[in-house]
């Protein structure tokens, strides 16, 4: 135990994968680690409650060997890989039936798509990119994700063609707007400057990053030489990106600007969990990243209101907010949301958009049955839409009969409340402001000034125009 510690505490504090051996050089566990020397020792401190399985294992540690990696992202997809060749002993095995996931890039489409899947020999793959197989594939996803903001690849599944005339009024996903995909659906990329970031992205996948780092560097140069600096500046941002993959919660852009508003750890404790837990309960094939929730807000019917707030990768988006004045009832709530929704989800409606992964709307089996009814005049159908019911908090979802019940400590239902509470919020905040201002007009018989607040809501020039009134 002491020269293990020893020989633990002398590794490179560095990323990086390490092997636990036995006597005979046999593999017994294959782990991975932020920095290296941090993680191995604890094996080999007494106090360390590494749990029934692997304090068996701890007593026929005779060695380990480490690989060293350039980068969190690196040892995820490095684990997977030896875990998968070598089988070791004390590694968690998959308890399904299903087969391993692999990373398939469509190459043959004249915008490739990224995608995780464990069937690579399905014919939509035929000509594709194949890296694995891997084991773990929420592993996988996040390293998919994270390589994401740096190429800014599509995940989708659209047929994107670059002479499609509807391209010119398609809306891009808030994947763009986040600046981790380049809406080759809405024209805003050359099929030649995609295809170069896809390339650079596979070849990224086989070489290290301070030989891919050199390579774009020069490439950088070259475009600022041929005063191509739009396509330079995209190379100095990418560059930039690969040189902060390993920051675990980033704040601020290169500019100094906040990419996610400074309160989106005050949600749920681990919004990843919260989106995989709730992935699970809703029993959807596909990794959540985008939620929507809706909600109503009047007092005796006046100045009634609904709110849409949108959360990306459980965090919320400022930028997808909206607000709506509702024109059709005014005490009516069933008759409010199927307003907000048809006013929000219209251009999805006709294939002009992509839908969320998840909409919610704030109430109960009534409210639910008035947003379904709303998207049942739409011809494209969104592909989850949940409720969720105060006092007793029950999920209920398109569908099915009986509403889901989770405990109170269940991170998927802890992201709904709170994706519920903020869409009660901005909702509630909207009504205060409209009822000021009447109030004010009615008492003072003056027209109210405008306030800074009133005017942040008027929709930009992306927006519909009756995305708020």
């Amino acid at each position: 135990m002491a020269r293990l510690s020893a020989k633990a505490r002398g590794l490179s504090r560095v990323p990086g994968v390490y092997l636990m051996k036995d006597a005979a050089g046999v593999v017994l566990y294959v782990g991975k680690a932020s920095i290296l020397p941090n993680r191995v020792s604890t094996y080999f401190q007494a106090s360390t409650d590494l749990g029934h399985r692997k304090s068996r294992m701890r007593e026929l540690i005779e060695d380990f060997d480490v690989v060293e990696c350039e980068g969190e992202w690196e040892a995820l997809l490095l684990e997977s890989r030896l875990v998968k060749d070598i089988r070791p002993r004390f590694n968690e095995r998959l308890v399904d039936d299903k087969t391993f996931p692999y990373l398939a890039v469509t190459l043959k489409d004249e915008f490739p798509g990224v995608f995780v899947t464990r069937n690579p020999a399905d014919d939509e793959f035929k000509g594709a990119k194949i890296f694995g197989p891997f084991t773990s594939v929420s592993a996988l996803r996040q390293a998919v994700q994270l390589l994401q903001r740096v190429f800014r690849y599509r995940t989708c599944e659209l047929d994107i063609r670059s002479d499609e005339p509807r391209n010119r009024s398609f809306r891009p996903c808030l994947l763009h707007s986040i600046g981790q995909c380049t809406a080759p659906c809405a024209n805003r990329i050359s099929p030649e400057n995609y295809r170069a970031d896809i390339d650079r992205f596979v070849r990224f996948l086989g070489s290290k990053r301070s030989a891919m780092i050199r390579e774009m560097t020069q490439e950088m140069k070259d475009a600022a030489e041929r005063r191509a600096f739009e396509r330079a500046a995209i190379l100095r941002d990418q560059i930039r990106a690969i040189e902060r993959l390993d920051e675990r919660e980033r704040r601020r852009n290169a500019d100094g600007d906040y990419d996610w508003q400074p309160e989106v750890t005050s949600f749920v404790h681990d919004p990843a969990k919260g989106l995989r837990s709730l992935q699970k309960t809703l029993e959807l094939d596909e990794p959540i990243r985008c939620l929507e929730a809706i909600d109503i807000a009047h007092l005796a019917g006046g100045e009634t209101v609904g709110s849409k707030v949108c959360f990306i990768d459980g965090r919320p988006f400022k930028d997808g907010y909206r607000r709506f004045r509702i024109r059709s009832v005014d005490n009516d709530d069933y008759m409010s949301i199927r307003e907000v929704v048809s006013r929000r989800y219209r251009d999805a409606g006709d294939g002009n958009e992509l839908y969320p992964d998840v909409i919610l709307i704030d109430g109960g089996l009534g409210q639910l049955n008035a947003a379904i009814e709303a998207f049942e005049q739409l011809s494209v159908k969104p592909p989850m839409v949940i409720s969720l019911a105060k006092k007793e908090e029950l999920i209920h979802v398109q569908r099915r009969g009986e509403p889901i019940r989770l405990g109170r400590e269940n991170l998927g239902l802890k992201l709904c409340q709170a994706i519920r509470d903020e869409a009660h919020r901005f909702a509630q905040h909207y009504h205060h402001l409209l009822r000021s201002k009447a109030m004010l007009g009615e008492d003072q018989g003056r027209s109210v000034p405008k306030s800074p607040r009133l005017k942040a809501v008027k929709p930009r020039k992306n927006r519909k125009p009756d995305s708020e009134n």
